[in-house]
């Protein structure tokens, strides 16, 4: 039986598979067209947070393609007791709540049976965000722009837990990025997110593994390798420095092993401070290394 994902019904409809031209592979591959088409987004030097754990691998492809550092926010779907793949809400880091109370209502899921729901979500959250982070302190996101990833939009209750967490933290502005998302959903999230990126927008959506040909879970320890390994790509602390007039530049600190001495130096315009080349680099300046923009002072 195919893993189906999160779905935008309650109840089981009758759906037409999408055509094979308009799924996707695998979520690398919905990844790498997603950071295609948030391109326009690499000078904002955005902060790209996913999803765990089926935006992990989507999240790890943009933030690649960009040169951005890669963060998770965890959040724990609350499904309907009959139909778990259907949030009736969400929790977040941050004791963030999304409830929808209507819905609720409707069902018939009465206040003590929401709290047990939610009690679960919570302790599997707070389980998680230690697996996935460990000792490492989240990435910094005041002020900054946050492209938040996950594998698909049904209801949007998920996504909206995690930017109400990712404002909570001092986010500027949240973008939500997904390769399909249901055209309804995108509408609700207005309010939510400053804008939506999405590759397929269908009207009958009904559930996101239908868009993938391989929609396989994602393993914990996918994603654990995939965010040691975005870590060890940026070995950096990178900050925003005031530069005047209100002007932010992103730097790197780093220390270097055994400094001596200080050594200056700039690229020609269009060269990043991020490539591998430029990475490699050995700068000593005292007791640590500074890097802005594409300079290194």
């Amino acid at each position: 039986m195919m893993r189906t994902g999160a779905v935008n019904s309650a109840t089981h409809e009758l759906f037409e598979v999408p055509h094979e031209d308009v799924r996707f592979a695998d979520r690398h591959h919905a990844g790498r067209r997603l950071a295609a088409a948030l391109e326009r987004f690499r000078e904002q030097h955005p902060v790209v947070v996913a999803i765990p754990r089926g935006g992990v691998p989507i999240a790890a492809e943009i933030a690649g393609a960009l040169d951005a550092p890669l963060e998770v926010i965890v959040v724990r779907k609350i499904g309907a007791p009959w139909q778990p793949e259907y949030a009736i809400g969400a929790v977040a880091e941050g004791r963030v709540r999304i409830l929808a109370e209507r819905e609720l209502e409707v069902l018939g899921i009465g206040a003590a049976e929401v709290e047990a729901l939610v009690a679960r979500a919570e302790r599997e959250l707070a389980e998680r965000s230690e697996r996935y982070r460990g000792t490492r302190p989240p990435v910094e996101v005041e002020g900054r722009t946050v492209l938040l990833v996950d594998d698909g939009l049904a209801t949007g209750r998920t996504a909206k837990a995690a930017a109400s967490a990712l404002r909570e933290r001092g986010a500027a502005r949240v973008v939500l990025a997904v390769p399909v998302a249901a055209a309804q959903s995108v509408d609700e999230m207005a309010g939510s997110v400053d804008e939506v990126v999405a590759l397929q927008t269908p009207e009958d959506l009904l559930a996101v593994g239908y868009w993938y040909r391989d929609f396989r879970p994602t393993a914990d320890e996918e994603v654990t390798t995939l965010l040691t390994r975005s870590a060890r790509m940026s070995a950096t602390h990178e900050r925003l420095i005031e530069a005047g007039a209100g002007v932010l530049v992103p730097g790197d600190l780093t220390i270097p092993e055994n400094p001596r001495g200080i050594v200056a130096f700039a690229h020609g315009s269009g060269s990043s401070r991020l490539r591998l080349r430029d990475r490699q680099t050995v700068v000593d300046v005292g007791r640590g290394v500074f890097r802005i923009g594409n300079c290194w002072t």
